[in-house]
């Protein structure tokens, strides 16, 4: 497009109009800039520099590469973007701005993310272009085609999580994923990136990120890749003095106002394309459903008809045990499932996965294997919830609660749904067992927007299944042990009892004296006390709380009516944080720090809670 010399004056002073190449992106990059600049924050920082530097990438990227249409930024095949950095400096803003895409930065609409630091950037864009592979294979090119872009900030590469899913990334050739990285201070670390992604299965480059030649020419590279591309962009941030322009100075010239406008119309006749390819498909209506997060509508009924059945049960099965059949339940329901591993969770049972459990290096199925990459899938979970099309789980030990909290953070914020299944450690362990894990209840338990599960039984654990898949507004954790549990709920219920959060298990014979609430495995030893206690005339009630996070949304009324008014004694193997709200200040917590035995002496830290010491520690504070 021809820019007169007028027009680079105006949008960018520092420009001779006699060396301005009428066809290259130097003007709208000027644009960029001014519409940057006009919406920077009084104090400039690492976020501002960030968006200057990539100033000349993002035009690059957005005028000639990233297919979209800014008529309809919820097409469904637009290119997704990640920009991975702890603050993007109104980048996307800007470019939202200049390319008429109403409503601004949209997550839920338009598909990009401002992942932040610690690696979820490139990890949540493993699992957006993860997510493009599987939901292709399901549907078919025609309705599903598109790539992923990632523009990082230098220190994204330096991370533990970066990695963890860029392995992964690399040898499932996930040629669709592109990133433009920006090159850290010092060569030598610029370069040992670049030989670790080689390593790792990726295609590399190096450009000088300010030369729109070599950007163009490097994401040209990358269309034609077979894998996935790190793009390193030596680039250096301005910003560092104070500005004190007008107004005047900074507009954006009319014509390169519209050649901005024209970029955001530039796919229009892809989408309009793919809209008469959608509306032909025979996938039509399962892909909209798909893509609209609604689960199909007789899912429910191999869950339910399977809670039946565990409820007629008596023999002991483990939690985890029970989950994996859950799963096997739900998978030929809902074709959306898509789980990953790690660690040493083993894959579900075939019959839950009918294309097989897959190694990276293997190909791919409905279930992956991640190896000792627990934060990376994390992020990659994430990722494939933010895409949509598919309903994400994952799996790996409790203990691994404090490497994947922060993508568990980033699907709570984006309201997204996935689901993540922690084993706990009951092998006793070098460290008295689950006390390797014994903080990670109370620190999951404080992430806004996450409901945490801890099942007591099979018949709980098909009730928790069914409410984090329901749930469309955030994500789920089911905590599962390894050790059989009886069965507690002898009498089936149609009602799922576990989306109050509590519950009466057992009514006490007579007026209430104490009420032991419990969770996961402990409801068991709940169920034992009471019995001791009972013979000895002490009556008491068993509340199981599967989950603090639905209690706390039942009224007032209905707590107090569950809670009961007399001594309240919280048990669970965990730390006593979070339990006070339910056990009031004169509550009793009983963990295996604080447990006492049937002799009556304190337990020691990892001692595992039983009866008769919980029924002694009642006593005692009783009598």
């Amino acid at each position: 497009m021809a820019l007169t010399a007028a027009d680079h004056r105006l949008a960018a002073p520092g420009f001779a109009p006699e060396d301005a190449d009428p066809h290259d992106e130097r003007g709208l990059s000027a644009a960029l800039r001014a519409t940057l600049r006009r919406t920077r924050r009084p104090v400039v920082g690492t976020g501002e520099a960030f968006a200057a530097a990539f100033a000349e990438v993002a035009t690059v990227l957005w005028t000639r590469f990233l297919r979209f249409d800014s008529a309809d930024p919820a097409w469904p095949d637009r290119d997704r973007i990640v920009v991975a950095a702890e603050d993007d400096g109104g980048l996307l803003a800007a470019l939202h701005s200049l390319t008429g895409q109403a409503g601004g930065w949209d997550a839920a609409g338009q598909g990009e993310t401002v992942a932040g630091a610690g690696g979820q950037g490139l990890g949540v864009a493993v699992g957006l272009a993860l997510a493009e592979r599987l939901l292709a294979a399901r549907f078919g090119r025609s309705l599903v085609d598109h790539r992923t872009w990632v523009l990082a900030a230098a220190d994204e590469l330096a991370r533990g999580t970066c990695h963890e899913a860029a392995a992964v990334a690399g040898a499932l050739r996930l040629g669709k994923l592109t990133v433009v990285a920006e090159a850290g201070a010092a060569d030598d670390a610029a370069d040992d990136a670049l030989k670790r992604f080689a390593l790792l299965g990726w295609a590399t480059k190096r450009v000088d990120g300010a030369d729109s030649h070599q950007v163009v020419a490097a994401l040209a590279y990358a269309l034609r890749s077979a894998r996935p591309t790190l793009i390193l962009c030596r680039a250096e941030r301005p910003f560092a003095e104070t500005e004190s322009g007008g107004e005047a100075a900074l507009a954006v010239p009319s014509q390169l106002a519209r050649a901005w406008a024209e970029a955001g119309r530039r796919g229009a006749r892809e989408r309009l394309a793919w809209r008469r390819r959608h509306q032909r498909s025979p996938h039509r209506d399962e892909f909209d459903r798909a893509l609209a997060g609604r689960l199909p509508e007789t899912w429910r009924s191999a869950l339910d008809a399977w809670k039946v059945q565990m409820a007629s049960a008596r023999c002991p099965l483990s939690t985890r045990e029970a989950s994996r059949r859950a799963l096997e339940a739900l998978a030929g329901a809902i074709p959306d499932l898509s789980g990953a591993a790690a660690g040493q969770a083993a894959p579900p049972a075939s019959a839950a996965t009918p294309a097989g459990p897959a190694s990276p290096a293997g190909g791919l199925g409905r279930h992956l294997a991640w190896g000792a990459r627990e934060a990376g899938m994390a992020a990659a979970t994430a990722g494939l919830a933010l895409h949509g099309g598919l309903v994400p789980y994952a799996e790996c030990a409790l203990a691994a609660g404090d490497a994947i909290r922060p993508a568990l953070r980033l699907a709570a914020a984006l309201r997204r749904r996935a689901i993540h299944l922690l084993h706990e450690r009951t092998d006793g362990g070098t460290a008295g067992g689950e006390a390797l894990s014994i903080g990670e209840l109370a620190a999951l338990r404080a992430v806004p927007n996450l409901f945490v599960f801890r099942p007591a039984d099979a018949v709980e654990v098909a009730e928790a299944w069914a409410l984090a898949a329901a749930r469309e507004d955030g994500p789920s954790v089911l905590v599962l042990g390894e050790t059989p549990v009886p069965p507690l709920r002898g009498n089936h219920t149609a009602e799922n009892l576990s989306a109050r959060g509590g519950y009466v298990l057992a009514e006490a014979d007579g007026p209430r004296q104490a009420t032991l609430i419990a969770t996961g495995a402990e409801v068991a030893i709940a169920l034992a006390a009471r019995d001791i206690l009972q013979a000895q005339g002490v009556a008491v009630a068993v509340v199981s709380l599967p989950c603090f996070e639905l209690f706390a949304a039942q009224d007032e009324t209905r707590r107090a009516v569950v809670l009961g008014g007399a001594l309240r004694v919280g048990i669970e193997s965990g730390i006593a944080q979070g339990w006070d709200r339910w056990l009031g200040l004169s509550g009793l917590f009983l963990g295996p720090e604080t447990v006492a035995s049937a002799a009556g002496e304190a337990g020691a830290p990892g001692q595992h809670l039983n009866p008769e010491g919980v029924a002694q520690a009642v006593l005692r504070r009783l009598f």
